[in-house]
C-alpha cells in the first residue's frame, strides 16, 4: 500500500471493505453519553474489555446516563467497570467529568452542542485522543482521531510526526484538500468521513 497524502491512504483503505457490518459511524452508539464513557474506559486497555464494562453497567442500570454517573458512588461504579482496568481511577474521573458537564452545560445535549476541545483537555484524565474521540463520536464534530493504530500505520510506511496535532493536521489537510472527490462517498458529511476513516485504520491494523 503506497500513498503520499491522507486522501490516497483513504482511497486505498476504502478498497478493502473494512467496515462491512459495522455501525455507520463505526463507534457503537454514536452520539450518546455512552461514547464519552467508552472514550475514558478505553484508555490503556483493549476495546473488548471496555465492552464488558459497558455491558455490566447496562445489565444493572440500563442505558448509560450522565445524571446517573454524576450521582454514583465511586466504589459501585468501579466494581462494574472493573474489566476495563484502572477502575478506581476511571470511576472517579467519570464521576467528576459528569458533574463538571452538568455544572458547565446543564445536560448532555447542551454539552454536545457547546463543548470545545479546550474544555475537554482541561478535564483531569482527558488527553488529545480522548478529547477528539468525544468530539467526533459523541458530539458529531468534524475532527479526526489519532491513536496508537494510526501512529503505527504511519510509522510502518515511513511517516513520523513530532506531535499528535501535527499528525492530525496531516490527515485532515489531505481530506479537506480533496473533499470535492470524497463528498459523494460521504453524502457531503465531513464528520462521516473522519469517523469512518479512523474506523478503517483501526480495523485494518487489527487484521495485522
Amino acid at each position: 500500500m503506497e500513498f503520499s497524502n491522507s486522501y490516497e491512504l483513504l482511497i486505498e483503505l476504502r478498497k478493502k471493505e473494512l467496515l462491512k457490518n459495522k455501525p455507520k459511524r463505526w463507534w457503537p452508539n454514536f452520539g450518546t453519553f455512552e461514547v464519552v464513557v467508552g472514550a475514558i474506559l478505553t484508555q490503556n486497555t483493549k476495546w473488548e474489555n471496555v465492552e464488558k464494562a459497558l455491558t455490566q453497567w447496562k445489565m444493572q442500570n440500563g442505558e448509560w446516563r450522565l445524571e446517573d454517573i454524576a450521582c454514583c458512588e465511586p466504589s459501585y461504579l468501579a466494581e462494574l467497570i472493573k474489566p476495563a482496568g484502572f477502575y478506581n481511577q476511571k470511576s472517579k474521573r467519570l464521576i467528576t467529568l459528569s458533574r463538571n458537564i452538568l455544572r458547565d452545560f446543564g445536560d448532555f445535549e447542551s454539552f454536545k452542542e457547546n463543548v470545545d476541545r479546550e474544555w475537554l483537555l482541561s478535564q483531569k484524565g482527558i488527553g488529545f485522543e480522548t478529547a477528539d474521540s468525544i468530539l467526533c463520536y459523541a458530539c458529531g464534530r468534524e475532527t479526526m482521531v489519532m491513536d496508537a493504530y494510526t501512529k503505527r500505520l504511519m510509522k510502518k510506511h515511513g511517516y513520523e510526526f513530532e506531535s499528535y496535532d501535527e499528525m492530525k493536521e496531516w490527515f485532515e489537510r489531505g481530506v479537506e484538500e480533496n473533499w470535492d472527490k470524497l463528498a459523494n462517498f460521504y453524502k457531503n458529511d465531513l464528520n462521516l468521513c473522519y469517523s469512518r476513516y479512523h474506523g478503517k485504520i483501526v480495523e485494518f491494523m487489527k487484521r495485522g
